[in-house]
């Protein structure tokens, strides 16, 4: 506490109560007078003022420019009171160290959906014009006309081997075996009808013997190939309805090099040959087991009949074997997916095969997907061979040809 002057001292600052002590404020501290004002002397001319002594003015509370009084220990200090919270209205800064936030990562996360239906995109595009581009390319004829039968069920295909020397160099002659290229007139020596259920049934692939002795429509009995001989497609697609009960609905043809091409253009295909197997006449000489065949080949072993002992009959099997293999190979999906193996195999396609006017490529891509999951392959039944004025020829077992036509109807 401060020791003010004794009060004998005229320069005394301090106010004093009437026994001449000092007053004090609450804190202990002196109290300073208040400018001007000093101790009241006594009243000479009067005497004693009456009753009390004058009171002196009451304590004059400030502060020091320079400094604040200091509080005694004991001095309760006011309570602080905290500034409400206030809710932060911007979020605070991210630490370097910390992860962005969860919203933040989605928007730096690549757009998958986007991305994907950008190539989905792409892939129709691409797989769009590649068949725009192959249904251009597709070679057609006027293959097949009206037909009296109603529609069966599934859908019927007419699958014609073309043993035309048409177009054929002298090069190619000789490498199939195809003997005499100047001879003219249409022949056939393969005939399947392949019949694809409508609703994912396994697909049967029957093969007529191209001997069959059948009722041409405007020509009386005759072999089966020469309908094609004497009217084309057309007439051989009436022959057949005749005799079937078949409705044919789509017609393909492909012919002798066409064989060879789409083989070599696979890399070639696997046959099992049962037997070994040596015709000069179909430019053939094969050992028996499973073997890669070329395209040369592989069309000497689908026309040869003069070596085995059912002849036509063997030939017809043969045919079937090499049909599905080559299907189940181009079905593949090392051949889909290699462009160095499709593009060329899609070329050979559309220079070898030949369709109807009202084919187009989306009717092929059904077949194939109904032939490579499997078929059932089936022969017209046969009763035995007779010889007539056209030849040695095939006869039918006709109940049991009905009760194979009439599964397909």
């Amino acid at each position: 506490m401060t020791q003010p002057p004794s009060p004998g001292n005229g320069s005394d600052p301090y106010a004093r109560d009437h026994l001449g002590r000092i007053l004090r404020d609450r804190y202990g501290n002196p109290v300073v007078r208040r400018t001007g004002t000093s101790a009241n002397p006594p009243n000479n001319s009067g005497g004693h003022q009456q009753g009390r002594h004058e009171q002196p003015a009451g304590p004059q509370y400030r502060r020091m420019a320079d400094q604040q009084p200091q509080q005694p220990q004991y001095a309760q200090q006011p309570p602080q009171q905290q500034a409400p919270q206030q809710r932060p209205t911007s979020r605070p800064p991210q630490s370097a160290s910390r992860p962005a936030p969860q919203r933040r990562q989605k928007r730096r996360r690549p757009r998958l959906r986007r991305i994907f239906g950008v190539l989905l995109l792409v892939l129709v595009v691409l797989i769009g014009g590649t068949a725009w581009w192959v249904d251009s390319s597709l070679n057609r004829i006027d293959a097949l006309t009206s037909s009296d039968l109603g529609n069966t069920k599934g859908t019927n295909w007419l699958l014609v081997g073309s043993d035309s020397r048409e177009g054929l160099s002298e090069e190619e002659g000789a490498e199939y075996s195809a003997g005499d290229l100047t001879e003219e007139g249409q022949r056939t020596d393969t005939i399947i009808v392949v019949h694809v259920p409508s609703f994912g049934g396994t697909p049967t692939m029957v093969s007529i013997p191209r001997d069959s002795y059948v009722s041409i429509p405007g020509y009386g009995m005759d072999k089966i190939n020469a309908a094609f001989s004497y009217g084309g497609p057309q007439l051989l697609q009436q022959t057949i309805e005749q005799n079937t009960g078949l409705r044919i609905d789509h017609y393909m043809e492909i012919g002798f090099a066409g064989f060879a091409g789409i083989v070599d253009a696979l890399g070639g295909v696997t046959l099992c040959p049962a037997e070994a197997i040596d015709d000069p006449m179909a430019g053939l000489n094969i050992q028996a087991g499973c073997q890669t065949m070329d395209g040369s080949t592989a069309l000497g072993y689908v026309r040869t009949r003069y070596t085995s002992a059912n002849g036509d009959l063997d030939r017809v099997e043969r045919q079937r074997e090499f049909l599905t293999a080559v299907i189940k190979k181009i079905g593949s999906f090392s051949t889909i997916i290699n462009p160095f193996k499709a593009l060329p195999l899609i070329s050979s396609l559309t220079d070898a095969i030949t369709v109807d006017n009202g084919d187009h490529v989306w009717h092929l891509a059904a077949l194939g997907l109904g032939l490579v999951r499997g078929s059932e392959q089936q022969t017209v039944p046969v009763a035995g061979f007779e010889e007539t004025d056209a030849g040695s020829v095939v006869v039918w077992d006709d109940a049991a040809a009905e009760e194979l036509f009439s599964t397909m109807r």
